[in-house]
């Protein structure tokens, strides 16, 4: 499906400035979805999106000065149509990483690392992507909590902490890892909870308006298809704590395809699994494993690549698939 075209609302309408005084954009309610390799690059809070033609657009983001890779939704231990090997595909994945043309300073998983939350599943994906010998930094999907209230899974990825949500600072932006898979509600909408906004809205306080803010968790922040269990119960309490920055992004699995949507100075995006695809919201029963021919497989797994340039509050966004 070609993007949508989407634009900002007119610069004398009521509602287009904020409390600093900046230029913003009426709530969009469409979403783009995106062709394989497409670079995106936001400049003054518009997405525009160009093709990636080759060693030119490698010579750019070879300059940038900070990148990192997200990748998701691994299913490791799945075995059925389409993918009988989800740990062949995320290998194939990492390798990409590891002879891309930028060298990312870290890599963020936004969850359903297994499928089934066993050791081994957990085991053979860390092997694979410790590979990459770059931090890596877990939000967990549901597919990883489904014993013990996720107990093993944060074990493990909690890095000897008993943390299930965390923040971290890397180039001048602040990242937030959330959990939103615990406590789930009707239909499979992700929830945060009480405890978690109460400790966001204390992590988000010593910030300034002027730090750039990426938010990344499993399932999507944003009502991207409630029927399905594509959203978060309680987003708006979250996104109503980061309103006052100029610059934030939200990156989120789940959905094993890439969407986007942009409210206000907020912007949204859903990532590639290198598992499985899922249909497009509405085109199918319901969701789950999307059966494709085993020659266009890989055309519909993938990576993400972020850079950012510190000082300019840019991100230019590549979602890179496994094969053309």
């Amino acid at each position: 499906m070609p993007p949508i075209e989407t634009k900002p609302s007119s610069p004398d309408s009521p509602d287009s400035l904020d409390e600093h005084g900046a230029r913003r954009r009426t709530a969009l309610s469409c979403m783009a979805w995106a062709g394989a390799g497409v670079l995106w690059t936001l400049s003054g809070g518009v997405p525009g999106s160009r093709l990636i033609g080759g060693s030119a657009e490698a010579a750019e983001l070879d300059s940038q000065a900070f990148s990192f890779v997200q990748i998701s939704d691994s299913h490791i231990g799945f075995s059925k149509d389409p993918n009988l090997d989800p740990a062949s595909t995320l290998q194939e994945a990492i390798d990409k990483i590891r002879t891309g043309p930028v060298k990312p300073s870290f890599i963020i998983h936004t969850g359903d690392i297994s499928h089934l939350s066993k050791p081994a599943q957990f085991d053979t994906a860390t092997q694979i992507i410790d590979s990459t010998r770059l931090d890596v930094h877990y939000v967990p999907g549901e597919h990883d909590v489904l014993v013990d209230d996720g107990a093993s899974y944060f074990d493990r990825f909690a890095k000897g902490t008993d943390r299930k949500w965390y923040s971290f600072d890397q180039g001048g932006v602040h990242f937030i890892g959330l959990t939103n898979v615990l406590d789930m509600k009707g239909g499979g909408l992700g929830f945060l909870g009480d405890e978690q906004l109460a400790w966001l809205e204390q992590d988000l306080r010593a910030r300034t308006s002027s730090t750039p803010i990426v938010v990344f968790a499993h399932i999507p922040l944003w009502s991207l298809y409630p029927q399905w269990g594509w959203g978060t119960d309680d987003s708006a309490r979250a996104l109503s704590l980061m309103k006052r920055f100029g610059s934030v992004t939200v990156l989120n699995g789940h959905v094993h395809q890439v969407a986007q949507k942009v409210e206000g100075d907020i912007h949204f995006y859903t990532a590639l699994s290198t598992a499985f695809p899922q249909p497009a919201p509405g085109t199918a029963p319901g969701p789950g494993p999307m059966k494709v021919p085993a020659d266009t497989l890989r055309s519909l797994l993938g990576v993400r690549t972020v850079n950012y340039v510190p000082g300019q509050g840019e991100l230019a966004i590549v979602d890179g698939r496994l094969s053309a």
